[in-house]
């Protein structure tokens, strides 16, 4: 004894067992949790960063070739030439392009956009003549509002409740940690001089006379100063415009030797712009007739005007009303909980101050809310885990070794938060679950050191703190490898690819933290405090281990085993049974009993139509249809309110900031918001709500001609579409047609939905052609003529109005009337000044033809692309609501359709098509995240495979064992899939994370057992009897690991997101962990006994009860 040195493990116990800083360290532990719990920043979901950036080219007059072949292919060239960018999208379209330029998930947002503005600043000379300088808007995670405040009012219309909102946007931007702050809809404030061509030609002027005039007099200038009396004074020449009266009293021409006035040839309005857009708000089933139907407007909202609201709302029949929302984002790092709750503690302060009593607030989004809720759902769950592992704990080891067990748990998890804040995450759903699928492991360690501590003092060979070091040193190495392979199993997830990387990334980071803070907590404070809790001359309790080698469990373990050791052909048989099994269980893959998807959808409280209708849709039209839809929103017992946004982008959410809904603002172009009533008012999910209404909103949208298709949130990252088709051609005209045929395949194919593509419908154009010989004649330039038109029709800013307490700018428009824009007849009458001084009409120097607008030419990575989209879900054969059977079902379509070429259409599943000498089609949206992600955890599976084979190599010094102690990692999927089968579960990402961490699991267990057999047999004991031995003595540590992670798996089971995960844990290590007891025995016998010429002789011997110098006795795996 006196010549016994410890190894690692035992010097570091050795080293804490005494010392007065261990329960420092413990008090400073639990302090540092308790600070990152408090200061780390709460997120519903993991921030992914993906820079993007929108580069605006205006080219003005220029067709949608033009704009095409000289100002977008030159520039796409250009920007993707820097490094990091992923993917070049481009829109090119008459009078201009759109350039979006997406940078790989993770590269830091600033340099990426220093490398943008660096390549598109020394470049500038690629604009071609005519072109205008570009703009560029970038975009990231950071933009999308955490806040949406809807203002409603049926008193009030668009025009006051806009100037409201500006009021409300102002001191909302006061609270700290706000971003970008926006408001939707609503009418500013505009002077607008609406021109009678009558009255101009009857007093000899032009439009374009009278927007020189507005344009010249509206200036005032410092024109310098002067000294007087010892004095310097200042001077100021001309008088801005202040007011109507000011625009109206101009002097725009002289007639008859009288000065004209402005409002003898125009007519002067101040007042709201006209309507380029609409937006309303209503209430659904879900919140009528209750005063207070949502919590949040309840805060915001006195009785009184509650009580006003509630009767009004009983008198509409529709319960809509005019509304503005105003959004506010917060800025990058900033805890979304406290500035959601300041930003409506702000509002809530405006109210009957700033924000009148018969105006409704509502807030339709507060992500903070739901970050919190989610949160503490998730940190009670953390909690639940905690108490089921440590009560499940005392039962199976005893009340004392459970205590001293499950202090383990909180300085783990106190560790690993803290550790997690410093790396710079957030505490959200992801990392909240890493922690809860930790813990059933985490105590695997503590488990090991205090069950060999327990027996090494119960057996009183060596002095008490000796005992408790040797123990502990005992079971060191092993223990450390046994963590490692776990650590090696996860870590390598860690380096996913794509979008779905930093989703997930939380999970094998925060699980490999907690795994090595629990391996430090075993050897550094689990000694100190065995020693505190079982001080000398204390009579020890809990677990029998003398028991266990011949109790019923020994004995049953013996009969099963001993048959399968004696004879070879049982043995083969029996692992033969077990190859059939695993078979058996992946051809559930085929038969689609096991459904792979990338993730469920969650249970969230909003949804979102989208209605496009055909291009050249008016604005009252794609209104009235959006009030129809409105119609039956209203009528879904769920809906608790309801947004609508006509010719204007709906506050965005990160799906709709990935597919660039904020740049939805044509007239054709509507959503509806919909906000449900609280999850636990409602028993239906989310989901269950969308499939649920999508056929009658269906059947609304074929009566009005509208595609109109129902968004979720996306589970994990978003995609342009669930199922997208891009299609590659030579000619672009080809693609469409081919697009269009391909857009038939997918509606034909049974649980395909929401199709739609990006063909635009033909929309009729007017071209107005200068003939250029009168017009010369006359002295007039074409420009004045366009000049004069635009102004007309679409109307010109010709000044702005200095009004100190406005907000906002007041612009100066002239134009038009809106009844003289009717039709193309008025237009006629303008006049132009000529070279003469005369005025001749527009309809002296124009013809007309009539033509279809250019449609929009895409591009991606330079190819131009035609993009078919859908989602999946309803009934029919492709109900599994999976991409991958979408693209299975389509494909085979694809495989029998032919174009007119006469040729295949060849699917490209991977990369766009390296040809376009035909056209091809790839597959892409939320397919390709499918892939990829499966992919990259399919490569880290390989890699963990290869770290812990090196790993056990490295212990055990063979070649062979590893494989042996490896062999049981795919018998887990004879429990996941069945698992997932039974309980109707998707195979999803975090399924494989599951599968993937048992690897780890079940080895740890086989490292222990075959560690034990070696012992075994190195002490002298046969092969046989070792084996036997072996599996007799570990069975009920290895169940009890195997229950302890079974019961923290458990909590998770209900959450939508990480069923998969949960279940993965619950039946594969159930499986996987007695076919282990069997089949690691088994193999070893026969792999690694018969060289030695081993006799099934030993077979027949007694299990003795000599010490067993090894973990394997009673560690725990």
């Amino acid at each position: 004894m006196t010549d016994y040195r410890p190894g690692l493990s035992g010097r570091i116990a050795a080293l804490f067992i005494h010392s007065k800083l261990t329960p420092l360290i413990i008090l400073g532990v639990l302090l540092l949790g308790a600070f990152a719990v408090v200061v780390t920043p709460r997120e519903e979901e993991p921030q992914i960063v993906v820079p993007m950036a929108d580069v605006w080219l205006p080219f003005p007059g220029a067709s949608a070739k033009v704009v095409e072949e000289q100002l977008t292919k030159p520039f796409e060239r250009k920007l993707s030439e820097i490094k990091g960018v992923e993917y070049v999208y481009s829109i090119s379209r008459p009078g201009g392009a759109l350039i979006i330029v997406r940078f790989y998930v993770g590269q830091p947002m600033e340099q990426s956009l220093v490398d943008l503005y660096d390549k598109l600043m020394s470049n500038q000379d690629l604009l071609p003549p005519g072109a205008e300088p570009f703009l560029v808007k970038p975009k990231d995670v950071n933009d999308v509002p955490i806040v949406t405040l809807t203002i409603s009012s049926e008193r009030y219309g668009e025009f006051e409740l806009h100037r409201l909102a500006e009021q409300v946007l102002e001191e909302t931007k006061k609270v700290p940690g706000t971003s970008a702050g926006f408001i939707v809809g609503g009418r500013p404030r505009e002077l607008r001089i609406q021109i009678d061509p009558a009255r101009l030609k009857a007093y000899g002027l032009t439009p374009l006379q009278v927007a020189t005039v507005v344009r010249g007099e509206n200036r005032a200038l410092s024109t310098g100063r002067f000294e007087s009396r010892n004095q310097s004074l200042l001077v100021e020449t001309g008088r801005f415009i202040r007011s109507r009266e000011d625009l109206e009293s101009l002097v725009v021409g002289v007639s008859e030797q009288r000065p004209v006035y402005l409002r003898q040839v125009a007519d002067v309005t101040d007042g709201p712009a006209e309507a380029t857009s609409y937006v309303w708000f209503g209430l659904g089933a879900g919140g009528a007739g209750e005063t207070s139907h949502v919590k949040r407007e309840a805060e915001l909202t006195d009785d009184a005007s509650r009580d006003s609201l509630a009767s009004l709302s009983a008198r509409s029949g529709l319960r809509e009303f005019p509304a503005v929302t105003v959004a506010i984002a917060k800025q990058v790092g900033i805890n979304a909980v406290t500035v959601a709750a300041e930003v409506i503690r702000k509002v809530e302060g405006m109210k009957g101050v700033t924000i009148p009593s018969d105006v409704r607030v509502t807030v339709t989004r507060d992500y903070g809310e739901t970050a919190q809720e989610k949160a503490n759902e998730l940190l009670w769950h953390l909690l639940f885990a905690i108490v089921a592992v440590v009560g499940f704990l005392g039962v199976a080891l005893g009340p004392r070794p459970a205590l001293v067990v499950s202090i383990a748990i909180p300085l783990t998890l106190a560790l690993t938060l803290f550790t997690s804040m410093i790396i710079g995450y957030t505490i959200n759903r992801v990392t909240l679950f890493a922690l809860i699928f930790s813990i059933g492991i985490l105590v695997d360690d503590a488990i090991v050191v205090v069950e060999n501590t327990y027996r090494h003092l119960k057996m009183r060979l060596r002095p008490h703190d000796e005992a408790s070091i040797h123990a502990v040193d005992e079971v060191g190495n092993p223990t450390i490898l046994a963590t490692f392979t776990v650590i090696a199993a996860l870590l390598p997830m860690a380096f996913v690819s794509g979008l779905m990387g930093p989703y997930m990334r939380p999970i094998p980071v925060n699980a490999s933290i907690a795994m090595f803070f629990s391996l430090l907590v075993a050897f550094v404070v689990i000694p100190w405090f065995c020693r505190t809790c079982y001080r000398p001359g204390v009579a020890l309790s809990g677990i029998d281990h003398e028991g266990d080698e011949s109790g019923l469990t020994a004995r049953i373990y013996r009969r099963v085993l001993s048959p399968l050791l004696a004879h070879p052909m049982l043995a083969y048989a029996f692992l033969g049974i077990v190859g059939l099994l695993l078979v058996a269980s992946t051809l559930l893959f085929y038969t689609r009993h096991v459904v792979v998807k990338m993730l469920p959808f969650d249970n969230k409280s909003e949804l979102q139509l989208v209605i496009d209708m055909p291009e050249g849709t008016t604005l009252e039209e794609t209104a009235r249809v959006t009030q129809a839809l409105g119609r039956y929103v209203k009528t879904i017992p769920e809906v608790r309110d309801y947004q609508a946004y006509v010719g204007t982008a709906s506050p965005f959410n990160f799906s709709g900031l990935v597919r660039h809904y904020y740049l939805r603002e044509q007239p054709h172009e509507a959503d509806i918001q919909l906000n449900l009533v609280a999850k636990h008012e409602r028993a239906a999910q989310s989901h269950e709500i969308a499939q649920r209404i999508r056929p009658p909103v269906q059947q609304i949208a074929r009566e009005y001609g509208a595609n109109v298709k129902i968004v979720e949130v996306p589970p994990g990252p978003p995609v342009q579409s669930v199922l997208v088709a891009e299609v590659y051609g030579p000619d672009y005209g080809r693609q469409l047609a081919v697009a269009g045929e391909i857009r038939t395949l997918f509606e034909s194919t049974p649980g395909v939905v929401d199709v739609d593509d990006y063909i635009e419908a033909d929309q009729v154009k007017y071209v107005f052609a200068v003939d250029r010989a009168k017009a010369a004649l006359a002295g007039i330039p074409s420009e004045e003529i366009v000049n004069t038109l635009r102004m007309a029709l679409q109307g010109a800013k010709v000044g702005l109005v200095h009004i100190p307490q406005e907000k906002s700018p007041v612009h100066i428009v002239l134009r038009l009337p809106l009844a003289e824009r009717t039709g193309l007849e008025h237009l006629g009458e303008i006049g132009l000044r000529t070279s003469t001084g005369g005025i001749v009409q527009l309809s002296e120097l124009l013809r007309m033809e009539q033509t279809v607008q250019d449609k929009a030419i895409y591009h991606k990575n330079q190819k131009p692309v035609v993009y078919v989209v859908a989602d999946v879900g309803g009934p029919g054969a492709e109900q599994a609501e999976s991409p991958v059977y979408g693209v299975l079902g389509v494909g085979k379509k694809l495989e029998e359709f032919r174009p007119v070429e006469g040729y295949q259409i060849e699917q490209s599943y991977t990369s766009q098509p390296w040809s376009e000498e035909k056209i091809a089609m790839k597959w892409d949206g939320e397919w390709h995240i499918t892939y990829e992600t499966f992919r990259d955890m399919g490569i880290a599976f390989a890699v963990a495979m290869l770290l812990i084979y090196l790993l056990i190599v490295g212990q055990f010094q063979s070649f062979m064992t590893p494989l042996i102690i490896m062999a049981p990692i795919p018998l887990t999927l004879i429990g996941i899939l069945p698992g997932h089968w039974l309980t109707g579960s998707y195979f999803t990402a975090t399924s494989m994370i599951g599968f993937i961490a048992l690897a780890g699991i079940i080895v740890r267990n086989s490292i222990l057992l075959v560690d034990f057999i070696q012992l075994q047999e190195r002490a002298g004991v046969a092969l046989s009897e070792a084996v036997i031995k072996a599996g007799a003595i570990r069975t009920r540590p290895i169940v009890l690991t195997a229950a302890a992670l079974m019961v923290g798996a458990f909590v998770i089971i209900l959450d939508p997101i990480f069923q998969g995960l949960a279940v993965s844990l619950l039946f594969g290590v159930g499986a996987s962990t007695l076919l282990t007891l069997v089949m690691i025995p088994v193999l070893y016998y026969h792999v690694m006994g018969r060289p030695r010429g081993s006799s099934s002789e030993g077979n027949r011997a007694t299990l003795g009860n000599g010490e067993m110098p090894s973990l394997a006795a009673n560690g725990h795996g």
